[in-house]
């Protein structure tokens, strides 16, 4: 999933997301947002033919939005990683 930094601040973080699905950037969205490091995150899925999606990231307190986005990615990919089918 190639990404793009659009915005890259201490307490923000604004991607563009190429060629990913509602479905990845939904299980994304609803794991920062159940974090209490994460004050708000969104994605914003423009024009489905012409825009790639946005994320945007804004965490809480002193909290690194970088940071914070690679543990819950990290989490997520090891239980894809678990799965026996």
């Amino acid at each position: 999933m190639p990404v793009k930094v659009l915005l890259k601040e201490k307490n923000e973080l604004r991607l563009r997301v190429i060629g990913e699905s509602h479905t990845a950037l939904q299980m994304l969205r609803e794991r920062l947002n159940s974090s209490s490091k994460i004050d708000y995150a969104n994605y914003f899925p423009g024009h489905p033919e012409l825009d790639d999606p946005e994320f945007y990231i804004r965490t809480s307190g002193k909290n690194n939005s970088e940071k914070v986005l690679r543990e819950i990615v990290a989490v997520i990919s090891s239980e894809f990683e678990s799965i026996n089918l």
